[in-house]
């Protein structure tokens, strides 16, 4: 077994795994049997397990099959899924009209997570992707998520200050904090080669019941960027916003969905 691997958690899931792959249930001695373990061990497990109703004891078979419980995380990650799809749909939208490369991040503590990408016909060259992680403090996404957090609560982020990522990267917390006051003046935010060099981005926070949930933005090369452009990108991002944070009002999700989706 791997030295990651916790034995109780492993029997709790593969009892779980196994009831799920068993509509009609399973009695505890078939239960020990298939997983090849000891009644003595499983017992508590699975009266565990019934108690939260993960799963539950048929009295007129006396099989245990899925519960509830186990239903509703299901159904919650489901949740999570269609919100993705749904944002997708909307970063294509945002490709489709400008050309440019749109992307999906969250927060992962001093960090953003990039979970999400659609690329445009005509793809740059940027350091982010898909499971990359960069500091807030140089990336439009990550300024839009900090424009929600306290001055104080950033510094907290950063102990040993803000490192540069570009000649460009903002050091200077009070210059920060004033791009940070802007972008909430604004409605979005906005970096130029801090992340990237010959690299514009702007972005929009994504919010659930007044909590940052991640952002979303588009990036531009310096050579395709007009007035006229970044105004039709700002636009758009903003629409996009509204739209997406009535799918979270209207489906009720939790304002967490986005985290259970990164790699």
């Amino acid at each position: 077994m791997p030295a990651t691997s916790h034995r109780p958690t492993e029997r709790v899931l593969d009892i779980l795994e196994l009831l799920a792959s068993t509509p009609e249930g399973l009695t505890l001695t078939e239960i020990s049997h298939t997983l090849d373990a000891p009644k003595s061990s499983i017992m508590p497990l699975v009266h565990t397990m019934a108690h939260r109703k993960f799963i539950f004891l048929n009295k007129n078979t006396s099989r245990y099959q899925i519960g509830i419980a186990a239903f509703s995380v299901g159904h919650s990650y489901t949740s999570s899924m269609t919100a993705l799809e749904f944002i997708h749909r909307e970063m294509k939208s945002i490709v489709k009209q400008t050309q440019e490369t749109c992307q999906l991040g969250i927060q992962e503590q001093s960090n953003l997570l990039y979970i999400a990408k659609e690329e445009s016909d005509a793809p740059i060259r940027l350091v982010s992707y898909v499971g990359k992680r960069m500091p807030l403090y140089c990336t439009a996404m990550g300024k839009a998520i900090l424009s929600h957090t306290s001055p104080q609560a950033v510094k907290e982020l950063y102990p040993r200050g803000l490192c540069p990522v570009t000649p460009k990267t903002i050091t200077d917390f009070e210059v920060l904090f004033r791009e940070l006051e802007l972008c909430r003046l604004r409605g979005y935010a906005k970096e130029r080669e801090e992340a990237t060099e010959q690299i514009l981005c702007i972005a929009v926070s994504l919010t659930k019941d007044h909590e940052v949930v991640g952002g979303l933005s588009v990036s531009v090369p310096i050579y395709r960027d007009t007035p006229e452009k970044s105004e039709r990108i700002i636009s758009l991002l903003k629409e996009s916003k509204g739209k997406i944070e009535d799918y979270f009002r209207e489906n009720d999700l939790d304002a967490s969905s986005l985290t259970l989706l990164h790699p």
